[in-house]
């Protein structure tokens, strides 16, 4: 077991500044080369309290805010035109920065593209839902219609 801090918030294990055990396989091929985390040590614990003054800085001032963004991003759906083929296909995939620019150009609010949530890669054209995590526990679902575009 590793331990280690965690420099974003990652699902299932913890928000950034936290410090956790997590298997050396978890932490070596996927955490540390992607830079979730970083290794625990002495030093490091100076390093917590800085990460967790700028997690305090990037969350949404009040818990009001984000439940009115909520409600702005649950009742309204968003569209993204993306490079489609023959049969709807895309030329890629759907990213969350993709949402969180769709997000703001609709007008809707700005929201951090760390925090939405995709639970299957989105391929092709259709329609989808992603969750956006906003404040501590609070989860907003985002109606997507991805359209093709020409």
């Amino acid at each position: 077991m590793s331990k280690i801090i965690l420099t974003n918030e990652v699902s299932g294990l913890g928000s950034a500044g936290d410090v956790v055990e997590v298997k050396n396989g978890y932490a070596r091929n996927y955490l540390l080369p992607r830079g979730f985390a970083v290794i625990w040590s002495k030093g490091g614990e100076k390093q917590v309290s800085s990460i967790r003054a700028a997690r305090d800085a990037r969350q949404l001032a009040t818990i009001e805010e984000a439940q009115t963004l909520k409600a702005r991003l649950e009742e309204a759906s968003v569209k993204l035109s993306i490079k489609a083929g023959v049969g709807g296909r895309l030329f890629g995939s759907v990213k969350t920065g993709d949402i969180a620019a769709a997000v703001a150009e609709a007008g809707i609010g700005s929201i951090d593209k760390r925090k939405v949530e995709i639970p299957n890669p989105i391929r092709s054209v259709g329609e989808y839902l992603a969750t956006v995590r906003l404040h501590g526990d609070l989860v907003a679902t985002i109606k997507l219609k991805v359209v093709g575009k020409k």
